[in-house]
């Protein structure tokens, strides 16, 4: 006969402390794709940009991180 000890432990899930964030975006209305930036800020300053430019006011916005499991203590 075979003996199982069960044990449960809490988990988190975390950033990556090695990795950046990412932000990105995109026009709803044509090709136009903002530059990938670690700053969204500078992501939203170039869809409204785009917005005085071409008038398109609607935007795909991404953010892009690393994610990984820890042990919770």
């Amino acid at each position: 006969m075979t003996r199982s000890a069960l044990r449960y432990a809490l988990h988190r899930i975390t950033e990556h402390p090695d990795t950046d964030v990412t932000f990105e975006a995109e026009c709803l209305w044509c090709e136009w794709q903002a530059t990938p930036s670690e700053d969204s800020a500078a992501v939203d300053v170039e869809c409204m940009s785009h917005t005085g430019r071409s008038g398109h006011k609607s935007f795909r916005r991404l953010r892009t991180s690393f994610a990984m499991v820890v042990r919770a203590e």
